[in-house]
């Protein structure tokens, strides 16, 4: 469900503050970028003091990115609730929702721009990484993976830098240009995933192994060591 200032249980002052603070940012972010005075106007609009902000955004302008990140993710999901996922090739359902992530983002383009430019600042960049990680996450369960081994971590490296070049893309290169280069990355990514599935990166290992016991333990047709007398 998509967090919205009305959406939020009533009973949840933070939540519903949260974002109605968002709400206040995104109408403002163009004149103010994303910074601490953002973080002040957005505050003063919902009559917060200093002390309220501090204790509903701690990290300040950081904590504004989270909450317009997460409202994107579920803006995403929820387009993409009506797709049936099952049906199409997993390339397909990447393509799918990159570009549902990406138009949920250019719904609040002047927002989405001052926060791309915030989070590629050195000191938030950690941040971005985060973001994009929750983001591939949240799209890879919906086009059904249930990988639990280091799959399950690779892929979401593998979208998540997909993710963060298209959406930069997108926010200032248009929807064309971004897709475009995601349409590429895919290919680029199943081609060396079908090259991968045709070699045996074990077997290095293996014959080093193999090699070890033999100056170990000899050939396999010397008597094995559990067999010999003393």
């Amino acid at each position: 469900m998509i967090q919205t200032a009305d959406t939020a249980p009533k009973t949840d002052w933070a939540s519903r503050m949260e974002q109605a603070v968002l709400d206040a940012a995104i109408e403002r972010a163009s004149a103010l970028g994303w910074n601490s005075r953002l973080v002040r106007a957005a505050c003063e609009a919902n009559s917060l003091s200093l002390g309220d902000e501090e204790l509903l955004l701690p990290n300040g302008a950081r904590d504004l990115a989270v909450l317009l990140s997460r409202r994107h993710d579920a803006k995403a999901l929820k387009a993409l609730a009506a797709t049936p996922a099952e049906t199409m090739k997993i390339r397909e359902r990447i393509a799918a929702a990159v570009s549902a992530r990406m138009e949920a983002g250019a719904e609040d383009l002047e927002a989405a721009k001052r926060c791309a430019g915030f989070l590629a600042l050195p000191t938030n960049m950690d941040l971005g990484f985060k973001l994009a990680w929750e983001s591939a996450d949240d799209l890879w369960r919906w086009a059904g993976d249930t990988a639990t081994d280091q799959n399950h971590y690779s892929k979401r490296a593998i979208l998540g830098g997909i993710l963060i070049p298209a959406l930069t893309m997108r926010w200032f290169d248009g929807r064309e240009a971004a897709e475009a280069f995601v349409a590429r990355r895919i290919e680029n990514v199943m081609a060396f995933e079908k090259w991968k599935a045709g070699k045996d990166f074990d077997a290095p290992i293996k014959a080093v192994t193999d090699a070890l016991g033999r100056l170990r333990y000899g050939t396999k047709e010397e008597t094995p060591l559990t067999e010999r007398s003393d």
